[in-house]
C-alpha cells in the first residue's frame, strides 16, 4: 500500500468532481483524468479493517473476479493518506449505467424483461463462481455496452473456491429483494436453484 502525504493527495484530488459523500466526507471522486478515487474511512477503532483495509480489500477482490472472468474496475493503486486518516483504490472505471440508473431513467416493458432475464443468468452465474456479494444492488451492477454486466463497489464481496450453497444463493438475495421497485428485476426462483433459464 502506498502513502501519500496531505500535498500529494490534494493534488491528486485537484480538479475532481465529488460523486458520493456523506456526513463523514467525500467517499468517492471522479478525477480530472477521469479515473476513480474511492476513500474509505474506519468505522471502529477495533476491526478488521485495522490489519485488512477495505480498499486492499476492494483491489484483491477486483484481481480474483477478473481472474474467474467477472468485469469489475481495473486497479490503478491502493494508497493510504495519514493526514486525512483515510485509504483509498485508485481505479479506472467500467463504462455503463447502473440497473438502478436505468430503472429510474425508465424502460418500457419488453426492455425491463430482456434485462431480467439477463441479470438473472448473471446472478446465477456468480453463484456458480463462487461470488458472495451481500452488498449486491442494482446500484453496484453496471450494464456494460457490450449488454453484459460489471460490479463495483466490491470491498464486501468474498470468493469461495465453489459454488454457493442455496443457503447462502438465498442470504446473498436479501438486499436485492428488499428494495420495492427493484425486486421484479431478478427471478429469485431461478437464481435460488441455479438451474435453466430464468421464467418471464
Amino acid at each position: 500500500m502506498k502513502r501519500l502525504t496531505t500535498e500529494e493527495y490534494l493534488r491528486l484530488r485537484a480538479g475532481a468532481e465529488v460523486l458520493e459523500a456523506d456526513s463523514f466526507g467525500e467517499k468517492v471522486l471522479r478525477l480530472a483524468d477521469g479515473t476513480i478515487l474511492k476513500l474509505f474511512r474506519r468505522k471502529r477503532l477495533l476491526s478488521s479493517a485495522a490489519w485488512y483495509p477495505y480498499a486492499q480489500r476492494f483491489a484483491d477482490n477486483a484481481v480474483a473476479m477478473r481472474r474467474r472472468g467477472i468485469a469489475v474496475p481495473e486497479i490503478i493503486a491502493v494508497v493510504r493518506i495519514p493526514g486525512i486518516a483515510r485509504d483509498a483504490v485508485h481505479y479506472h472505471p467500467l463504462p455503463g449505467d447502473s440497473l438502478r440508473q436505468l430503472l429510474r431513467a425508465g424502460i418500457d416493458a419488453d426492455t425491463r424483461q430482456q434485462l431480467r432475464s439477463a441479470f438473472s443468468r448473471f446472478v446465477i452465474e456468480l453463484h456458480e463462481k463462487g461470488v458472495y456479494f451481500r452488498s449486491l444492488h442494482l446500484g453496484n451492477v453496471l450494464h456494460l455496452p457490450d449488454g453484459h454486466f460489471g460490479l463495483i463497489d466490491i470491498a464486501d464481496a468474498r470468493l469461495r473456491p465453489w459454488r454457493l450453497s442455496r443457503n447462502l444463493r438465498r442470504r446473498n438475495l436479501r438486499l436485492l429483494l428488499a428494495a420495492a421497485g427493484e425486486r421484479e428485476l431478478i427471478d429469485a426462483a431461478a437464481v435460488l436453484t441455479g438451474k435453466g433459464t430464468p421464467s418471464p
